[in-house]
């Protein structure tokens, strides 16, 4: 089929169109992009999430024209399978090397986005980090990294503050906490982050337990917190061990005067809410959320509800890391790697769905990054803070 769209108009151009059929313009190359998330293993959910997040935003860039100033050049996926094992995700940033991909976006779980940024580091390889928390993945001079969301020192900041001024209100009826965290990078240091706030706001931390991923049993941990009777628990854990404790805890009839959670894994998940109603409700999380106020986040939302899948943060910040390399890739009008990066650490992304400022990199970090506080109310999950972007009032303690 022929087209005149990006057809140079001209004298003699329109002249030699009355005598010679159009011929349609080559498409350019595309614009290899590496896709690695673990769709595999303990944390496939969330990476077959972040997948789906990254697929559609890759559709809706080459819908719209792919990277104009590439000629409209597409973006073409190069899936990898980290396998939910840093080792793995390695040996798929080489793999990803070989295939000449332009950019890496991934690869959600701090442990691997750490072993992957350093891999990519060799070939001066892009890597945009989606989900990986850990501060460390960004403090080690790596130039080739860029983390769109926000670190857990940010969120756990947040949460803090956001925990005093919602228990100073209260009267202060939260004294004593009970932490309960995963193994890895992520829940380690964001347990340490918290151990070390939560006496300056008078609440003792009477216990951090650990566990392992997977863990396919939270009984013991579950007669721990009845022992212990914390007034506030704090999971920090990925989705199947959070959701498996909080039921546990149910089961259990443990009812703690709040659960707060600080990335929680399961606490701001639609699927979460949906599936276990009575569990989740007035769950309190801060954690990646996107602008509730804006029209497309609800719009694609619908799309992925549409698809029987659920609108998670995985999906909707690894849609948007995405378009923040996509626009990196239109500045830079370069597929070349060190053009790339360069647009990546200057960029100012601030058309998109997340509640952030212009994005601003400051040492692999985007500072405009900030996470949202949610509370899950009546079988949905509502802003309470900021309250620029408050949709209900919070409901603190939730038992008296």
């Amino acid at each position: 089929m022929t087209t005149r769209r990006n057809f140079v108009a001209g004298t003699a151009a329109a002249a030699s169109s009355l005598v010679f059929p159009l011929v349609a313009r080559a498409q350019p190359a595309p614009v290899k992009v590496g896709v690695l998330h673990p769709v595999t293993g303990w944390a496939s959910y969330s990476g077959t999430q972040c997948r789906l997040g990254a697929m559609m935003a890759i559709e809706d860039i080459n819908a719209v024209g792919g990277i104009k100033s590439l000629g409209g050049a597409k973006i073409e996926a190069v899936l990898g399978d980290a396998q939910s094992k840093p080792e793995v995700g390695v040996a798929e940033i080489e793999r990803l090397q070989a295939d000449g991909v332009s950019a890496v976006v991934g690869a959600y779980a701090s442990a691997i986005c750490l072993a992957t940024t350093q891999a990519a580091a060799k070939y001066d390889l892009p890597h945009v980090v989606d989900i990986g928390v850990a501060d460390s993945i960004v403090e080690r001079g790596l130039p080739n990294t860029f983390r769109f969301g926000p670190g857990y020192k940010t969120v756990a900041d947040l949460a803090i503050e956001n925990l005093n001024s919602l228990n100073t209100a209260a009267g202060k009826p939260i004294k004593s906490a009970l932490i309960i965290h995963e193994e890895s990078l992520f829940g380690t240091g964001t347990a340490g982050l918290l151990s070390k706030a939560l006496p300056n706001l008078g609440i003792e931390v009477k216990e951090v337990i650990k566990h392992a991923n997977p863990t396919r049993d939270f009984n013991n941990i579950a007669l721990r917190i009845k022992s212990v009777q914390p007034d506030i628990v704090i999971p920090a854990n990925y989705y199947n061990e959070y959701a498996l404790l909080v039921r546990t805890m149910q089961q259990q009839r443990i009812v703690p005067k709040a659960i707060y959670s600080v990335l929680g894994g399961a606490a701001s998940q639609y699927k979460f809410v949906q599936e276990f109603p009575e569990a989740s409700n007035g769950i309190i999380d801060c954690n990646h959320w996107f602008n509730p106020k804006d029209p497309r986040a609800q719009a694609l939302r619908k799309r992925v509800e549409a698809q029987g899948k659920f609108f998670n943060y995985e999906v909707f910040l690894t849609y948007t890391a995405m378009m923040y390399l996509a626009d990196a890739i239109e500045n830079a009008k370069s597929r070349e790697r060190g053009a790339i990066t360069q647009a990546l650490a200057n960029s100012t992304f601030s058309d998109h769905i997340m509640p952030y400022a212009a994005t601003k990199v400051v040492n692999g970090q985007n500072t405009g990054a900030r996470p949202l506080m949610t509370q899950v109310l009546n079988g949905d999950i509502k802003v309470i803070f900021p309250t620029d972007y408050r949709e209900v009032a919070p409901l603190f303690p939730m038992k008296g």
